[in-house]
């Protein structure tokens, strides 16, 4: 039997099937749903389902027979509804009573509420949670042929029974004979691959389109295989991507001198305002990897009139990542943050726990794109803490982990570490990986070893042994991700099979290398592995030291630094960096 994982968010949806032969999760596309089919670029989450539901009216013979309760448990006749792209698309200029953008947040406290309209009929959260599910269940029976009868959940941790409940009726409604649930920072720890070895301290910052929580969750291998965790600490507020497009949207018009509400009762602004949030979103999401890009919409022309209310303004206006992380931090984003940080911190010290002991800290959603956002985070718990590469997947991946009991697997690093050296003619920097990417751990003690010879920089004695060690991102085989070089940019993967989209710059100081490559040095304030005693000189060619590095349990590099002269370790398997 197939085994299928979901996670049903307020903003977008995604499926994923556990791939036996590839022993790995894979998030399934339905071409007609999903945001953009075809479509490679991460940041888009081209293959989620917006979990839109519009509701149909007038439905023919077949589709009201396919409404029986007995009969939609065994068969899918007709369609009742449009959800995904096919909802969004129909209500992009004008918003219908029957169409509903969300409804998770209803169907967690209030399921039995009224929420759209068709025809003379009231539907409640209940009935579109339901002709929403209804419908892509049926749509992968239609796009795969497998009738899924095995389906794991996600559900945040707050969560009233309430909900899950709500679910699991809906589910077994539609033939889902085997409904599991399964908390979503458990989802989202082994979507990014941890392992459960050992029990954990995790922080999950999830950030989406609507709200934004952070759970401070102590995990356990007996907690994670009962789909559960013990919340320490949590913290929530009302803020997500779309409170920052109409942040932008409130700013934009300002500065165009336009004047901009949105006025239900005319058709004609409402579409004027979806269009301006479309391509706000579009300018915000661009900016993240480019320096400017242009806010620029013409409008059509039964809107042509409009044009006189902009008091002669061009809609053509220069937006810089500048004036959005301006935007943000005037509107407190920053220090609502480093609030809640401050909040989740401080419920973890009434249990006795520290800052230094959270072992990993995971984004998701893709709100922790925005810029400054993950820099506020790596500033907080260091680099090495912070899993950031797979904010729109990890949850669903993880619970396709889940369904598939894959509990086994040891952890492994998951970028590539490198020695950084220097041509002796030509002085340019090359890169010896001594940790690759996917090396499971903890490795032996000499899992690289290498003789050496000191450089004697400009021509003077070695007294000091020192090595840069440096963190390479790069594309993952094709697969779509992201990754943040030395100054909080970030740079996507993986798109059309090319390497780092958006920035560029020399190594190391922007975090972008000519062959697509991000390289962060990670102690290049502090390189020196040992003292050299009696000096190397520079007329010496001999080998003088031969270095070992191993990465332990706890995913730290250890050096062994041995001096071929004396004999003497200036190290002995001790922690240079930590590795992620």
């Amino acid at each position: 039997m197939a085994l299928w994982a979901m996670d049903l968010g307020t903003s977008n949806t995604g499926l994923a099937q556990w791939d036996d032969r590839e022993g790995r999760p894979l998030l399934l596309e339905l071409p007609a749903l999903c945001r953009k089919p075809g479509a490679s670029d991460p940041l888009e989450a081209p293959r989620t389902v917006a979990s839109a539901t519009h509701v149909l009216d007038h439905l023919d013979w077949v589709s009201r027979i396919g409404t029986w309760p007995l009969i939609r448990r065994w068969f899918f006749l007709g369609r009742h509804a449009l959800i995904g792209r096919q909802a969004t698309d129909l209500n992009r200029l004008r918003v219908y009573p029957s169409f509903l953008p969300g409804f998770k947040p209803y169907l967690s406290t209030q399921p039995l509420r009224p929420v759209v309209r068709s025809g003379r009929r009231s539907y409640t959260a209940r009935d579109v949670a339901r002709l929403f599910l209804r419908e892509l269940l049926a749509e992968v029976k239609r796009t795969t042929g497998h009738r899924i009868r095995d389906l794991v959940l996600t559900a945040p941790v707050d969560s009233y029974d309430m909900y899950r409940a709500e679910l699991l009726q809906i589910c077994r409604g539609l033939g889902v004979r085997k409904v599991r649930f399964l908390d979503e920072p458990v989802a989202a720890a082994m979507g990014y691959g941890l392992s459960l070895n050992r029990d954990r301290i995790i922080l999950v910052v999830d950030f989406g389109g609507g709200t934004l929580h952070l759970a401070l969750i102590a995990l356990s291998a007996r907690e994670a295989q009962a789909g559960s965790c013990r919340v320490l600490g949590k913290e929530a507020r009302p803020i997500g991507g779309d409170t920052v497009d109409r942040w932008l949207m409130t700013e934009f018009c300002r500065r165009l001198g336009f004047r901009l509400s949105e006025d239900a009762q005319d058709e004609v602004v409402v579409s004027w305002f979806r269009l301006m949030l479309s391509e706000i979103r579009r300018v915000k999401e661009s900016v993240y990897f480019n320096e400017t890009d242009s806010f620029g919409l013409v409008p059509p022309e039964r809107y042509r009139y409009l044009e006189e209310q902009l008091k002669g303004a061009a809609i053509d206006l220069t937006v810089r990542r500048s004036d959005v992380v301006d935007v943000l931090r005037a509107n407190g984003l920053y220090r609502t943050l480093g609030e809640c940080m401050d909040g989740v911190l401080g419920q973890a010290a009434q249990h006795g726990i520290s800052i230094d002991a959270i072992d990993e800290v995971l984004m998701v959603g893709g709100s922790t794109l925005l810029p400054g956002i993950y820099p506020l985070f790596e500033e907080r718990f260091g680099r090495s803490r912070v899993r950031a590469w797979q904010p729109f997947e990890a949850v669903v991946y993880g619970a396709c982990v889940y369904a598939a009991e894959s509990f086994s697997q040891s952890d492994f690093i998951m970028h590539d570490y490198a020695l950084l050296t220097h041509d002796a003619e030509t002085h340019k920097p090359e890169y010896t990986v001594i940790v690759p990417r996917g090396t499971r751990f903890p490795t032996p003690a000499d899992h690289w070893r290498r003789k050496f010879v000191p450089t004697c920089s400009l021509g003077e004695p070695e007294t000091l042994f020192k090595l840069v060690i440096c963190e390479i991102g790069t594309n993952w085989g094709g697969q779509s991700h992201f990754a943040w070089d030395a100054t909080g940019r970030l740079h996507k993967f993986g798109v059309g099979g090319g390497g780092a989209s958006g920035g560029g710059g020399a190594v190391g100081a922007t975090g972008n290398g000519d062959d697509g490559r991000i390289i962060v040095p990670l102690n290049e304030s502090n390189p020196t592995l040992g003292r050299l005693a009696p000096p190397h000189s520079p007329s010496d060619r001999l080998p003088r030291l031969e270095i070992a590095f191993g990465v332990n349990s706890d995913r730290w590099l250890n050096a062994t630094v041995l001096d071929l002269k004396t004999r003497r370790h200036l190290m002995k398997e001790e922690p240079v960096v930590r590795l992620l």
